[in-house]
């Protein structure tokens, strides 16, 4: 787990910027656009067909970085990243922007605090 005795900020904004240059890769996009396409608006489509595809893109990213290519050693980095975020508006802005490719966006009335 030397990972992660020599993880820092930077670490991790490599990493995001990895993950989002890996899902912009032609073929990639191409399969998530399929996906998304297929999955509409639909939230519970969205998590079925196009956030595991998100997931197998950063697993394949982050292993390259010492950490295990599975579902623990994404869920060890994202607590990490989530970590950073607080502090750093950076790693927040990419993590957001990865997030927004499987999660559609929901439109909230901050008036009522309310989903439209």
């Amino acid at each position: 787990m030397s990972y992660l005795s020599n993880f820092t900020a930077d670490t991790g904004k490599t990493i995001l910027i990895d993950v989002l240059k890996t899902v912009n890769q032609s073929e990639n996009a191409k399969k998530l656009s399929e996906a998304k396409a297929n999955s509409g608006k639909e939230m519970i489509k969205m998590m079925q067909y196009v956030f595991p595809l998100v997931m197998q893109l950063q697993i394949t990213v982050i292993k390259e970085y010492g950490f295990p290519p599975n579902r623990e050693g994404l869920v060890q980095f994202e607590q990490i990243i989530r970590e950073f975020e607080r502090e750093d508006v950076d790693i927040a802005r990419l993590r957001s922007q990865i997030r927004s490719i499987y999660l559609p966006p929901i439109n909230i009335n901050s008036t009522n605090d309310v989903l439209i």
